[in-house]
């Protein structure tokens, strides 16, 4: 059996076996190398494709006489897999256009409405999917939408983004997939829409507190009515009485021309200053609620901003960590609400200590008049600590100050559930080791005169507002 004619029908057979497999792979590398270089890909039908193309080159491995059928189906399916490509190719090279509607401007956590139009100026009928970009610590709702676009046609697909992190953005991209008319090939499209996007921290709750501000409901935000020690006797207008105003504040005169119950409101004290001392160092890197410890003092000292604005002080922020990172000197009026967001919407905390003595250094250099001045930040170990009592101690006297120190949920709850393992037993006596020396050191500022303010950051918003009217109902500036 291993004469010359045997070896040589041998390697014809070998030859005709491999013949279907060669002509497929022949013909097929030029369309694996254009879909790698123009972005087309195989879709899952191609299964379909090779399992015809197995099962014809497999049978002609059984029978001889099957191999120019398996031959010429090869090239069939290949010539059909081409002419998909082409018509795929060319339709979508160009004619399609992509806009995008997103406001420039959104809130922190509140979802925004945005829409995609997709225009198709092409000669066939465009079925696939479009994606819109979407920056990190977003959420979209929903991610990805359907596309079926006929000739001359225009789609327009609106989705929810929910921002989870402030800042300044930019969308750039809009994503499109596209398959072929026999569905054997997939094109990725990337479009350039460019859309400038500034997420700046939640400016609802603003909107929330003039509305119970003017209805005179803000205790249902945990803001306390302050009974002011003296009173203010610089009219200010008359209004509509409500049911917690002083009943000797009534104008009877203007109540019987108006038939309606009419008081006078007086002007508090005004021109007072108020500063924001903000630390975006380690301290404020922590997390609560998916939001930074720093996006929770942001949004606090912004609604305290607002109520101060709102009375008649002027207000400024310093935002540092290591270094300076703005500073918005102290004015009163509307436009400053807006000053002191545009400072503040971009910080974010870094993993850097805090120098505080640049903050007030910097503090005692740009601001010599009497101000009530707010550091919001974090205790966490006795040498920020110590730094924060020195320095917050110091300007006692030439201003009035006001520690915000962050609570850690976590650490509460460890000391208040000490049941469990041994592991348990020692976490929890470790946390209330902890908690009592944040709380001598609340002590040492209060010794200091220092004003406190010590709340979860979900929850400081109210009595940070309400130390701020305590000041002025006790005229303290």
């Amino acid at each position: 059996m291993n004469d010359p004619a045997s070896q040589a029908l041998q390697s014809q057979f070998v030859w005709q076996n491999q013949l279907p497999w060669l002509t497929l792979l022949v013909l097929a590398l030029p369309l694996v190398l254009a879909a790698w270089r123009l972005k087309i890909y195989p879709s899952i039908w191609w299964i379909l494709v090779l399992a015809i193309s197995l099962v014809t080159c497999v049978i002609s491995i059984f029978n001889p006489g099957f191999l120019v059928v398996a031959v010429t189906i090869d090239m069939g399916l290949v010539a059909v897999a081409a002419v998909d490509f082409l018509r795929l190719y060319l339709a979508t090279s160009q004619g399609i256009e992509a806009q995008r509607e997103i406001p420039r401007t959104c809130s922190l956590g509140v979802p925004l409405e945005s829409s995609i139009t997709i225009e198709n100026r092409t000669s066939m009928t465009l079925v696939g999917a479009v994606r819109d970009d979407l920056p990190e610590n977003f959420e979209c709702f929903p991610a990805e939408h359907a596309l079926r676009l006929p000739t001359l046609g225009r789609l327009t697909a609106k989705r929810k983004l929910k921002p989870g992190r402030r800042g300044a953005f930019t969308l750039e991209y809009v994503y499109l997939r596209f398959a072929s008319s026999l569905r054997l090939w997939v094109r990725q499209l990337r479009i350039d829409v460019v859309n400038p996007l500034n997420v700046y921290p939640d400016m609802k709750q603003l909107a929330d507190y003039a509305l119970l501000a003017r209805t005179n409901r803000l205790s249902l935000i945990g803001v306390r009515k302050t009974r002011r020690i003296g009173q203010d006797s610089e009219f200010e207008r008359l209004r509509d009485y409500t049911r917690d105003d002083n009943h000797r504040h009534i104008d009877w005169r203007s109540t019987a021309r108006r038939n309606k119950l009419t008081v006078r409101q007086f002007q508090n004290d005004q021109s007072q200053r108020v500063i924001f001392l903000l630390d975006c160092g380690r301290m404020m890197t922590n997390e609560r609620d998916g939001y930074s410890l720093l996006d929770h003092a942001l949004n606090s000292t912004l609604m305290m901003a607002y109520v101060a604005l709102s009375q008649g002080d002027a207000v400024g922020m310093l935002c540092f960590s290591d270094k300076i990172h703005s500073y918005i000197p102290p004015r009163g009026g509307s436009s400053q609400m807006n000053r002191l967001i545009q400072a503040g919407f971009d910080q974010f905390p870094r993993l850097v200590e805090s120098r505080y003595d640049q903050a007030f250094l910097y503090l005692s250099t740009h601001c010599k008049r009497r101000s009530l001045v707010v550091l919001a930040t974090n205790v966490i170990d006795e040498v920020n600590a110590n730094a924060i009592v020195d320095y917050l101690g110091n300007i006692n006297g030439q201003h009035l100050p006001l520690g915000v120190l962050l609570r850690d949920r976590e650490m509460f709850e460890a000391a208040d559930s000490p049941d469990g393992d041994e592991f348990q037993m020692y976490r929890a006596a470790a946390a209330a080791d902890i908690l009592l020396w944040r709380d001598q050191v609340l002590r040492d500022l209060e010794h200091r005169g220092v004003l406190i303010v010590d709340a979860f950051p979900d929850e400081l918003t109210a009595p940070l507002v309400n130390q701020y009217l305590e000041v002025k109902a006790k005229h303290l500036l």
